[in-house]
């Protein structure tokens, strides 16, 4: 009997441990993880591409051209018109490069519209070479605009230095904001 009992008491416990196990993961495969990891960066590429059509067409008329109207609808990148630079510089950025091209096309479709690019510079450094530094920021972005379709007399380049801040603070938050080109549209179509 006192076997019996042994062996009903094994027979519990091994029971019990058997309930309570976790089953055992294998490593995941590398090949897997690859595939998921593909899978997953498809997906986001395909999110990102629907994101860029549909923020396309809120800009785009019946025809698939670029209208007025998209000038004043601010999920359109037609809203978007300021361009901002680093302290002495005037190479536009590429983060800027899509909403100058839509502007472009704007332009390019609507032959009868102009546009103003103003450029600005922080306070540091001389009138003179403000107005200057200004100058040349304006006429990189006319040069990536007529790169991409917009005609050289739809375009004005004025240069305003440092005389026109939007940030008065002397920190290089408010200076930041100040090295700018604003596209100012003097005319529509």
């Amino acid at each position: 009997m006192n076997h019996l009992i042994r062996w009903g008491v094994l027979a519990l416990v091994v029971g019990s441990l058997a309930a309570c196990a976790q089953p055992v993961r294998d490593a995941e495969d590398p090949a897997e993880r690859e595939a998921r990891e593909a899978a997953q960066a498809e997906a986001e590429a395909e999110r990102e591409a629907r994101e860029r059509r549909e923020r396309e067409a809120r800009g785009l008329g019946e025809d698939r051209r670029l209208d007025a109207a998209a000038l004043d609808d601010p999920d359109s990148l037609l809203a978007e018109r300021l361009v901002y630079f680093e302290f002495d510089r005037d190479e536009v950025k590429r983060e800027y490069e899509e909403m100058l091209e839509a502007h472009a096309e704007y332009l390019a479709a609507n032959p009868g519209a102009r546009l103003r690019l103003e450029g600005h510079t922080d306070e540091r450094g001389t009138r003179e070479y403000n107005l200057g530094l200004g100058e040349r920021r304006a006429q990189s972005v006319r040069r990536v605009l007529n790169l991409n379709g917009a005609a050289d007399e739809q375009i004005e380049v004025v240069s305003y230095g440092e005389e026109m801040p939007v940030a008065f603070e002397q920190t290089e938050e408010a200076w930041a904001q100040n090295r700018r080109v604003e596209l100012v549209y003097d005319r529509r179509q």
